[in-house]
């Protein structure tokens, strides 16, 4: 098993908001302009009701928005229904914990509560999606955020994102490998369950890694599923054809705000063909968490952390 060189971290970088780097929903700014444009309306002809009401529903919004979704995770509980899923497998549990974000508001709070879900589930396997942290003084909190995950008896792995590579992916591998967590890079492990294989794969990040989907699944045995890790969700175009089962990545946060009829506010690059949820494209099929951190805005996608069954069938 190999694994394609790190880049070096890019020192003082920070997250990028323009809209080269970030897609803003049009959908959405039509819609703040609108409610702008009325309010605006209602005070100059003098309806002091409907301007009030409108301002009471958008300031009731914003606190919704700022202070009480983002710090409101929930346990997202998926099955994977796999045709060609072994009997050894049928039922296996897989943990997955995204988008830390430490150093954030909330973030060690949300991150917290998803290690206590993690231990009180006691998944078979547990991963983690990438984004630990996005300031890198929070790298020292890993080991008292992560204190009490559950052993998971097939293993604890990761993968980076784009802000681990921006505050310092060797200190963050070091961290969780003293953790017992394994940091895969564009390699796998095969994972033995009776007679039956699991490989488990790392991609590098997509944004600020080099990810090399050869070089993850060289001299990978004849596995009965493939479990992809990829921090960021639009991997899924890059390795169709690769036999990949099931792919698990985050770093869209949902597009922190989603509403019906209006979609996800604004999702970054490598990550605009999938917001998150569960899709089934080929072959393949993809869950994108919401995670825990990130901006602490968040309406319609609450953060979260999520538990997986594998099942044998369709569907």
């Amino acid at each position: 098993m190999t694994h394609t060189a790190q880049k070096p971290r890019h020192k003082g970088r920070r997250f990028d908001p323009s809209p080269g780097k970030i897609r803003y929903s049009r959908r959405w700014i039509g819609a703040t302009v609108a409610g702008g444009v009325l309010t605006t309306a209602a005070l100059a002809t003098g309806h002091l009701k409907t301007t009030a009401l409108l301002g009471s529903i958008g300031a009731t919004s914003l606190a919704y928005a700022t202070l009480y979704e983002p710090r409101s995770p929930q346990l997202e509980r998926i099955t994977l229904n796999l045709p060609r899923l072994p009997l050894a497998l049928d039922g296996l549990r897989i943990g997955q914990i995204s988008d830390m974000h430490l150093g954030l508001r909330y973030t060690t709070e949300n991150s917290r509560w998803a290690v206590h879900q993690m231990a009180a589930e006691e998944p078979d396997l547990l991963v983690f999606t990438g984004d630990f942290v996005s300031y890198e003084h929070a790298i020292a909190e890993l080991p008292f955020v992560l204190e009490g995950l559950p052993r998971a008896p097939l293993g604890r792995f990761a993968v980076p994102g784009n802000h681990d590579y921006w505050e310092g992916v060797p200190e963050i591998k070091q961290t969780l490998t003293n953790l017992d967590i394994e940091i895969l890079i564009n390699e796998h492990r095969p994972v033995t369950i009776g007679k039956e294989t699991l490989v488990v794969a790392g991609l590098d990040d997509m944004w600020d890694g080099v990810p090399d989907i050869e070089a993850t699944l060289q001299h990978a045995p004849g596995a009965s599923v493939r479990l992809l890790l990829a921090h960021c969700p639009d991997a899924l175009d890059y390795i169709s054809g690769h036999g990949i089962d099931v792919q698990l990545s985050g770093h869209t946060h949902g597009g922190h705000m989603c509403l019906p009829g209006l979609g996800s506010f604004c999702l970054p690059r490598f990550g605009w063909h999938y917001a998150s949820g569960h899709f089934h494209v080929n072959e393949t099929q993809l869950y994108v968490s919401r995670g825990l951190g990130g901006l602490p805005l968040r309406l319609g996608c609450p953060p979260e952390a999520t538990i997986f069954t594998l099942q044998r069938g369709s569907g």
